[in-house]
């Protein structure tokens, strides 16, 4: 074998090797990627998931229209996808300009240009560990509620009595329909680690599902809208045939009792 046909062997396999090892980390990016789109939180206004990931185009615009320096570029080693907008609420968190100047700033609309009003936010759901928190410890704290721009809506608190004492607790309680994840409260929790977190709602929330009923939710028809039968339209049971036991109202059908 002469020198230039080895040569080129050599490089052919060095190549390949280096298309191999690019392929390699290619797919792990990717699989990064995927991961952390889920924890990464979005600046007010952005589109679902998936489509704020085909609509944006990583310009930095919504970054540097942030007058609090809450948004950043999101890098290699950072929880979210490479060159996307996030924010930690740890460090820096939302504090929910009423303008909202990042909206308008995006180009392409991955931040909902029909975005109005910044109560309507949903960033992130904030989540308590009760077994860090403070007030839920028997301390009064109660950070989290006065920090909380839309307190008695989205934080409240509420009194629990204590196993071995006449005073009660005051312990903060989330409201998700309300919680804005802006994330003021995790930024001022005293914990060393936060005892309130804001997260991605989908992975903390669960759905009960539409073919549950809440009984005590549903609203009951009052007896005047119910007409009365007269005692003639009910036939009356011969003899033969006894009267079938009356049902209570509600009961479903794993609660009726079965004929044999």
């Amino acid at each position: 074998m002469d020198a230039g046909r080895r040569e080129f062997l050599m490089r052919t396999a060095q190549g390949a090797a280096v298309a191999a090892c690019g392929g390699l980390l290619w797919a792990h990016l990717l699989r990064q990627e995927a991961a952390a789109s889920v924890l990464a939180l979005r600046p007010p206004g952005a589109l679902a998931e998936a489509d704020f990931a085909a609509a944006c185009i990583k310009c930095g615009q919504c970054v540097h229209a942030c007058p609090y320096d809450t948004l950043r570029l999101a890098r290699a080693q950072d929880g979210a996808p490479i060159g996307t907008p996030f924010f930690t609420p740890r460090t820096v968190p939302c504090y929910m300009c009423t303008d909202f100047p990042c909206v308008p700033a995006c180009p392409t609309g991955a931040l909902d240009p029909k975005f109005a009003n910044i109560a309507d936010a949903r960033m992130g759901l904030a989540v308590i560990d009760e077994e860090s928190c403070l007030s839920w410890q028997g301390l009064r704290c109660e950070v989290c509620y006065r920090v909380c721009p839309v307190k008695d809506s989205a934080i409240t608190i509420q009194t629990h009595p204590r196993q071995l004492s006449k005073h009660a607790m005051f312990v903060p309680i989330v409201h998700s329909q309300a919680c804005t994840g802006c994330g003021m409260c995790e930024e001022a929790c005293p914990t060393d680690e936060a005892a309130i977190r804001v997260l991605n709602p989908k992975l903390v929330q669960g759905r009960m599902g539409e073919h549950y009923r809440l009984g005590w939710k549903s609203e009951t028809p009052s007896s005047a809208a119910v007409p009365a039968e007269s005692p003639a339209a009910a036939p009356a049971p011969s003899a033969a045939e006894p009267a079938a036991p009356a049902k209570a109202p509600g009961m479903d059908v794993l609660n009726e009792e079965l004929e044999l």
